[in-house]
């Protein structure tokens, strides 16, 4: 793991010099356009990854044409980008020769970053189908990226020390089970959700689902303090910080475990052990959709779909190299999306956390990135980026009518960011 914190602390130092690939003198290379030229945006990051997953080598090429990736030319990825509708432009080494003299000028505002190994990725969620759906995977399998599936006995068991980037997605590590008993303790989905959680609390040895959701969220924290990597999308942010600030106190309503929640829990809560948010309330009414103050309330906002965007930031490669591969994108404006982590509350993020995107005069942060012991975490709002309003039992967003989604970059943006390999300085 303190390979992976050498990797941040340089590249967070990023020169303009970047070592070259070891690209045939008669072949050249081949670019993979990422501005809104390409036809297939998210099987390209597939198409990379696999590449790199091969043993091969390959550049990204930040600011440059919308973050194309540049491999080297062999018949194989010329096939296979064909195959898949993927645009891509063959340079001769002559030419290829004077783009990285150009990328690398002091004053240019693109940089090359290498890319070297493929990083091993898990995504946490639980055995069997469940009636929403995770846009991780389906970008994942879209792109047709490898990932192993994990859930809490694997955690437990130190499974995530041999994967290099974690996912967390629709998920309540509060042990409230989504706070859902409200509007569907009726449902069969639902009850047997419930008995499942309660299932496996018991078999792990855990009296409640709060108190084994706990172990798993510090099991978490410990992971990225020791170099992993983390990206959570929609309530995975929001309950995980609220399980670390909470520790041992009990926050979970009686229908839930069977009694109240403790007495003054908000003077009780430990905001030195979360992630990214900090003195938020959290809310315990069963009744309440919500898990506290760290999410906007969208229904309290009259929003519209086709007034819904937000602003990713622009960062420079050379000075700010992480969060500028974070946002690399083909479009600056990104429409917006519910979850049941919308947004979230400018006011309770942490000052050491970085801002990828917000909604523009609403105060309201979409996209954020930050460092924890010597790991990473990126935190993303929302549910589907395709989908506004996605709600339980619809069906799965189909992403070959939407290859191009700027939503869906930010996701893969997240996958191939393990795999940067720091410039060496000369000698």
């Amino acid at each position: 793991m303190n390979e992976s914190f050498m990797r941040i602390l340089l590249l967070t130092v990023l020169l303009a010099w970047a070592p070259s690939l070891n690209v045939d003198a008669q072949n050249g290379g081949v670019l993979i356009p990422m501005d809104s030229s390409q036809g297939n945006h998210l099987r390209a990051y597939g198409v990379t990854f696999r590449h790199l997953a091969d043993g091969g080598t390959a550049e990204w090429l930040l600011h440059y044409r919308g973050g194309s990736f540049l491999l080297p030319n062999t018949p194989g990825l010329i096939e296979e980008a064909r195959r898949l509708q993927i645009d891509i432009e063959q340079i001769p080494e002559s030419e290829l020769l004077r783009l990285r003299t150009r990328l690398d000028q002091p004053d240019h505002r693109a940089s090359r970053i290498p890319l070297n190994e493929a990083p091993r990725i898990a995504v946490y969620a639980p055995p069997g189908a469940m009636p929403w759906n995770d846009a991780v995977r389906l970008a994942l399998d879209y792109a047709d990226v490898p990932y192993d599936q994990i859930y809490d006995q694997e955690v437990l068991d130190g499974s995530l020390n041999s994967y290099d980037w974690v996912h967390l997605h629709h998920e309540d590590f509060t042990g409230q089970h989504g706070k859902f008993w409200s509007l569907y303790s009726q449902r069969p989905w639902y009850v047997e959700s419930v008995r499942q959680q309660n299932h496996l609390a018991q078999e792990l040895g855990y009296a409640s689902v709060a108190s084994l959701k706990r172990d798993v969220a510090r099991t978490i924290r410990s992971y990225v303090v020791q170099g992993g990597y983390l990206f959570a999308m929609c309530s995975g942010p929001n309950t995980l910080d609220i399980a670390l600030a909470a520790g041992d106190l009990d926050i979970v309503a009686e229908p839930f475990d069977g009694d109240p929640p403790a007495d003054q829990i908000q003077e009780n809560l430990d905001f030195s052990q979360t992630f990214a948010f900090e003195n938020f309330q959290i809310d315990t009414d069963p009744f309440e959709y919500r898990h506290g103050t760290i999410d906007i309330d969208p229904d309290l906002d009259q929003r519209t779909e086709e007034l819904d965007y937000f602003t990713l930031f622009d960062f420079a490669p050379r000075w700010d190299p992480i969060p500028a591969m974070l946002t690399q994108n083909h479009v600056s404006s990104i429409r917006g999306f519910f979850g049941q982590t919308t947004a979230f509350r400018r006011h309770v993020i942490k000052s050491s956390v970085t801002i990828l995107g917000e909604a523009s005069g609403r105060r309201e942060v979409k996209y954020l990135h930050g460092r924890l012991g010597e790991g990473t975490f990126t935190f993303y709002a929302g549910h589907d980026p395709e989908d506004y309003t996605h709600r339980v039992n619809d069906p799965p967003t189909d992403l070959s009518l939407h290859p191009n989604s700027p939503g869906y970059r930010l996701i893969l943006n997240n996958i191939l960011f393990p795999a940067a390999e720091p410039p060496r300085q000369k000698t």
